[in-house]
């Protein structure tokens, strides 16, 4: 039987796993990416900070065609991201995990393809279902082991950065039926697509978007709330390994 292995996308405020981890400079057609192997449970584990070890990159700046190649040329046989998002919804308060569903794609200007051309055959990715309904199961049955307190399947919008978005923004976001919001989901979702890996996004509210919160946004807001979550998200994460 061949062994089991999971890509791990750690988002702000999850830049390493628990355990010993040996880092790997991993070369692909679109660049260096940077991937942390180590084993858990008899599962291979490929961890990836997207914003880089101490959160250089933006999320303008991150390349993502060469992130999830990466994770695809490992062997990964799925992925996990990690998402911290604002809430348009009262009840997906600060601290609440959950699971994305469906995706709107508000980014610009991002290479969010690796079909640069058709001159080896058309192809054209479905996005009817985006996120992988199976790992979204084991999701729900993680949560509910560890009860954590959870909601799911979530509409993520997901905006350009690096600034927050406006309070005029995330009404008319809300509109279109936005829960949460984000600026790293896409395009790692429909790249992992084109690639065939099933794709799924673990997403905790870190605070309430412009126009919801009374209070002006920052960054040491989503920090901070990270900081807090971080013991279970790093358990909800290792629960997963575990079950995979």
């Amino acid at each position: 039987m061949n062994k089991k292995s999971i890509g791990i996308i750690g988002g702000s405020g999850l830049y390493e796993l628990a355990g010993n981890a040996q880092e790997h400079s991993v070369e692909t057609p679109y660049g260096i990416a940077y991937v942390f192997k180590s084993t858990f449970t008899g599962v291979d584990v490929f961890f990836l900070p997207r914003h880089g070890k101490s959160h250089h990159l933006p999320p303008h700046k991150i390349n993502f065609r060469a992130n999830i190649f990466a994770l695809k040329s490992m062997g990964s046989q799925c992925i996990l991201s990690t998402a911290a998002v604002g809430s348009l919804k009262e009840s997906f308060y600060p601290g609440k995990f959950g699971f994305v569903g469906q995706f709107i794609d508000h980014t610009k200007n991002r290479d969010d393809t690796y079909f640069e051309n058709f001159t080896e055959k058309i192809q054209h990715t479905d996005m009817t279902s985006p996120y992988d309904e199976n790992i979204n199961k084991l999701l729900i049955k993680v949560f509910s082991e560890l009860q954590t307190p959870f909601e799911g399947p979530l509409t993520m919008i997901v905006t350009q950065g690096p600034r927050f978005e406006s309070s005029a923004e995330i009404k008319a976001f809300k509109m279109w039926g936005a829960e949460i919001v984000g600026m790293t989901g896409y395009p790692e979702v429909a790249l992992a697509n084109e690639l065939g890996i099933p794709f799924a996004t673990l997403a905790i509210s870190t605070n309430y978007a412009a126009g919801i919160s009374d209070q002006p946004l920052t960054h040491e807001e989503v920090v901070n709330q990270m900081e807090k979550s971080s013991v279970l998200l790093q358990n909800n994460i290792m629960k997963f390994i575990a079950s995979f």
